[in-house]
């Protein structure tokens, strides 16, 4: 092996993979629209950038398989290889809060599985994506002593998060709320993204303006209903990812 060879493979070694955490205002909001825009985003921008999503409930059935929707909405977005279910660790037919699926099919969530899963992903690219299940207090696992949120996986991964909020009315109340739940919880919030976003709309204009400023976090992108990019600058983009 040549020397510029073995320098080259040492420097891969050290390249750290940066991540970012994807949670919401509640369920229903468009993590996994935003998300697979996210990642569409920066792999068509030439960014080795995948996904994760730890946990996913209400998924369908097809040729007797559990099919995780999500994660397949996601792979063909964004343009990702393999099958859909490698981007899952958890994946539930009860269209219930995880922590219930997981006793409706006795499939206890460990979130010692989801890092070890978290870590055999990442070494695979650049940047990663991880979009949770539900809001940022979506229970995973309420069993005996083991009780976890989708905050202890967000903290369990060591990564800061972007959530989504709906830019209707009520946005204020349930964006302040969950900011505020994140930052008591030490859990560093990276940037909002506004979805299902109306720029003539006045009160959603007072929205942006209101949720950036209670909640003290850069807006860093909004989603106009049936957008299919993201429209926001590489920079700010990146920004929001960090070293994991």
């Amino acid at each position: 092996m040549k020397l510029f060879d073995i320098c080259y493979s040492l420097y891969e070694d050290f390249i750290m993979t940066r991540g970012i955490f994807i949670t919401a205002t509640g369920t229903d909001v468009g993590k996994t629209y935003v998300s697979a825009l996210l990642v569409k985003k920066l792999r068509d921008n030439g960014i080795n950038c995948g996904y994760y999503k730890p946990v996913l409930s209400g998924a369908e059935v097809h040729e007797g398989r559990l099919y995780p929707g999500d994660c397949e909405y996601v792979k063909k977005i964004a343009g990702l290889d393999g099958e859909a279910i490698q981007y899952s660790s958890y994946i539930f037919k009860p269209a219930v809060s995880p922590h219930l699926a997981s006793i409706m099919e006795d499939n206890p969530i460990s979130l010692d599985k989801i890092k070890y899963d978290f870590e055999k992903l990442k070494s695979k690219f650049d940047y990663v994506v991880v979009e949770g299940a539900g809001g940022i207090t979506c229970p995973m696992n309420l069993t005996g002593t083991n009780h976890f949120l989708i905050g202890d996986i967000i903290k369990g991964l060591d990564l800061s998060v972007v959530f989504v909020s709906d830019a209707k009315l009520g946005s204020i109340n349930y964006a302040l709320l969950t900011s505020e739940y994140a930052k008591n919880n030490g859990i560093k919030v990276n940037g909002i993204i506004l979805n299902r976003f109306n720029s003539s709309d006045f009160m959603q204009l007072d929205n942006k303006k209101q949720i950036e400023s209670l909640c003290n976090t850069n807006i860093i992108a909004t989603v106009n209903d049936d957008a299919n990019e993201l429209i926001c600058d590489l920079d700010s983009i990146l920004s929001i990812f960090e070293e994991i």
